[in-house]
């Protein structure tokens, strides 16, 4: 199994493609570890629109974006970025209220937000969050561990059961190997996965919305399904990187990106990969589908973001898009 220190992107060398922000990505893993974790309440800023009272706004602009969530109620999208959450709805940007902190492994569940990432310089927050999560909408945030040790940048939240997986880049007090790591008690157990069977350098998780036992895998060499909890891996879809995950709400399906020469987007029965959908994007150059999202409440709704930071909205299961962000400019 690969322990390289990078994702190989074959497409062409682009700081944003290449993930450069994500580093070890694969490991042995071994052993359960037990650990009480003291949580502690804390603001870190809202995730409601800072011009709720209609005050005018500077236009919004996305940098380096690191991730894609629907609110519970899908009248929002959040995206993450390296100057505080952006959020779209009803047709309009705005930003979140609070300090502009870098949220990374940015992962909303049916209940709950789950991130890591650093806080914005001036805050007095310890860097980096290590694992925190929000049950109010990001009005306030808990503490779930690894504050100040580990920034998970590949994080997947499974959006029925709160089930975590985070992938681990260094040793930590209580994770002592890099690797695939997965709590299902709010950080209070961790347990160590195997990955057997996994190859390649990982670019994303994407873990099943009512199944805590089953995660798929994207890496360089292509699409791999666990459905025991990370310990071995089959391999699905072969000869491309693939870049993005998401698992269709519905349970059976599962949204993949994946780039050989051309950036394409698929939708396949997980558990039957011959059913297989190929679905067309906008035109895209020098650029790929980095994140996926579903909207949880009208499921038809679809939204992408890429690497060059343009995001796009289907209403139809990906049959047409419409563009709302043009590298890192909101429409």
């Amino acid at each position: 199994m690969s322990l390289r220190m990078r994702v190989y992107a074959p497409i062409y060398r682009h700081p944003e493609m290449t993930k450069k922000s994500m580093k070890a990505r694969t490991g042995q893993w071994l052993t359960i570890m037990a650990h009480a974790v003291a949580v502690m309440t804390f603001t870190y800023g809202s995730l409601q629109p800072a011009n709720a009272a209609n005050q005018p706004l500077a236009k919004v602009q996305l940098m380096h974006v690191h991730g894609l969530s629907y609110s519970a109620d899908g009248t929002k999208i959040f995206i993450p970025s390296h100057r505080g959450l952006a959020i779209y709805g009803q047709g309009h940007w705005s930003t979140a209220d609070g300090a502009p902190h870098d949220f990374m492994g940015f992962s909303a569940t049916r209940d709950a937000l789950y991130s890591s990432g650093h806080p914005a310089p001036g805050t007095n927050l310890v860097n980096p969050f290590g694992l925190i999560k929000s049950s109010d909408g990001g009005h306030t945030w808990k503490k779930l561990g690894f504050e100040g040790q580990s920034d998970f940048h590949i994080m997947a939240a499974s959006y029925g059961t709160n089930t975590v997986y985070v992938l681990n880049e260094s040793p930590n007090d209580r994770m002592t190997k890099s690797g695939i790591y997965v709590t299902q008690t709010d950080g209070a157990q961790w347990t160590t996965a195997e990955g057997k069977g996994l190859t390649g350098s990982i670019n994303t998780l994407a873990a099943h919305p009512t199944n805590p036992k089953v995660l798929a895998a994207g890496t360089d060499k292509g699409l791999y399904i666990s459905e025991d909890g990370a310990n071995h891996f089959q391999l699905s879809q072969s000869g491309e990187q693939v870049l993005a995950i998401g698992f269709d709400l519905d349970g059976s399906h599962l949204w993949y990106s994946h780039y050989a020469g051309k950036p394409a987007l698929t939708r396949i029965n997980w558990q039957n990969s011959k059913e297989t959908q190929n679905i067309p994007l906008p035109p895209m150059t020098n650029d790929a589908v980095a994140y996926i999202a579903q909207n949880p409440i009208t499921q038809s709704q679809i939204a992408i973001a890429t690497f060059e930071r343009s995001v796009y909205l289907s209403e139809d299961l990906g049959q047409t898009w419409k563009q709302i962000a043009k590298n890192g400019q909101t429409l």
